[in-house]
């Protein structure tokens, strides 16, 4: 009954799975509860185990299968919340809350082989490390690992020896051991691209952070052409995350490598809606998508623009999904950008909410039914601005894609032709949300917005 991929596990006894879902018959109305199950293996006799309603997800058995950590949140219609860490035993009783005030999305939830506690990792501030709290409760989690990287667990050893995959802004993913016991810097284990980046020299990157509307205090990264100098004046690329609910982080990205790489400095951003900063920062934009996300990003554009070495006149954004709403909104409130790449994007919050695969996260936006209030599903939709655009817009979107479908692009390039605007819509065929899951279509997606800017 859940609309993606669900979390299970075995006993360590073999006879039954814990897993994750919602066995409802209005499972259709469903958007986000789920509940902890028990399935008997012997008898297939399935026994709900968390009673609450929430969010119940990713359920971990202890080693002496007495207890199951979990993830999750009570139910609410918050836009975003980030989840808390449970423990309770195997058939629902003492449950309790173990990750106190950390306020960060837990996962890759691992017991401790002597099952004393779970380590976990968690987003933060566009980095990701492992952490520590006891099954017990009551005690604060600890940072385990720490560095500006990506680091997932994704195995533990008896001696407490992890394995996983890390990342760092120069350093596609590898496969890496650490000892969690005496961290330190983890053990490469694979280079996968030594060959591929042998003699490459690679773009550099600088964190920041600035004001913006309503006392926010804003995360991007600034990344900067091999060679970069100061003096020069340079185009910039700001490019959008979807989401919205997500984090843009330390991870190494072709994409940005290779704008890099042909002369363009790049801005990305972590607005307010963004994971990874909490709660309120994530929830900022519930009933108002988009609005201080606005905010965040014309402020990072402001503060790169002061350093001095970015054209004015040569400014270009870009975004795709929860990027190519936000994009959409940018040319609809502004004509700073000389051009933009508007890819996969919702313009037209009604029509979507018709024509997607999760319209229930379409209506829990608004606080009623386009029905009963349609003003605030205009007012939050793009295509009610396309009067204001002059940018020169690319549209870019998969001919398969069931998430933002392609009649939202449509829409929006034809309201772009009325105007006459410059416009251009490229179709990907065979491609599903998003334009870049066959190496090809990856590529062209970068030479096509190039291309467009130049």
């Amino acid at each position: 009954g859940l609309e993606s991929g669900v979390g299970y596990e075995w006993t360590p006894d073999g006879k039954s799975i814990v897993f994750e879902g919602l066995k409802d018959p209005a499972a259709d109305y469903n958007y986000r509860n789920s509940h902890i199950y028990s399935l008997d293996v012997a008898s297939g006799a399935i026994r709900q185990i968390t009673q609450r309603p929430g969010t119940w997800t990713d359920p971990s058995v202890s080693p002496d299968g007495r207890s199951i950590a979990f993830t999750g949140a009570d139910s609410s219609r918050m836009s975003y919340r980030a989840a808390d860490l449970y423990v309770m035993g195997i058939d629902g009783v003492n449950i309790r809350k173990v990750s106190g005030s950390l306020d960060r999305d837990p996962g890759d939830v691992t017991w401790a082989p002597d099952g004393s506690g779970l380590y976990f990792s968690a987003g933060d501030r566009g980095t990701s490390n492992v952490w520590f709290v006891p099954a017990a409760g009551g005690t604060a989690p600890r940072k385990v690992t720490d560095g500006v990287q990506m680091l997932s667990l994704s195995s533990l050893s008896r001696t407490l020896t992890a394995v996983g995959i890390r990342t760092t802004f120069t350093d596609p993913p590898d496969v890496v051991r650490y000892d969690l016991k005496r961290p330190g810097a983890p053990q490469r284990l694979t280079n996968v691209n030594a060959d591929v980046l042998a003699g490459v020299k690679l773009a550099g990157e600088e964190e920041i952070w600035y004001p913006s509307s309503g006392g926010a205090r804003v995360q991007a990264w600034i990344v900067k052409p091999p060679g970069f100098d100061p003096a020069k004046k340079y185009p910039l690329i700001l490019e959008i995350h979807g989401g919205p609910h997500g984090m843009y982080n330390v991870a190494f990205s072709y994409m940005f490598q290779n704008f890099a790489a042909n002369g363009y400095v790049v801005l990305y951003v972590n607005p307010r809606g963004s994971t990874g900063y909490g709660t309120a920062f994530g929830n900022a934009i519930e009933r108002a998508y988009p609005s201080v996300d606005y905010d965040d990003l014309i402020a990072g554009v402001d503060t790169v623009l002061g350093r001095g070495y970015v054209d004015a006149k040569r400014m270009y954004v870009s975004g795709c999904s929860g990027g190519g709403v936000l994009s959409s909104w940018v040319i609809g409130h502004t004509t700073r950008f000389a051009a933009a790449a508007v890819r996969c994007p919702v313009i037209d919050w009604i029509s979507m909410a018709g024509q997607t695969d999760i319209p229930l996260f379409t209506y829990n936006f608004f606080d009623a039914p386009f029905w009963e209030k349609p003003d605030q599903w205009l007012k939050q939709s793009s295509l009610m601005y396309v009067g204001n655009v002059t940018t020169p817009t690319l549209l870019m979107t998969g001919e398969l894609d069931m998430r933002t479908p392609m009649p939202q692009t449509e829409e929006y390039y034809q309201a772009l032709k009325m105007r006459h605007v410059p416009t251009v819509l490229l179709r990907f065929s065979g491609e599903y949300h998003g334009t870049g899951s066959k190496p090809t279509n990856f590529m062209r997606t970068q030479l096509y917005m190039m291309s467009w800017f130049q």
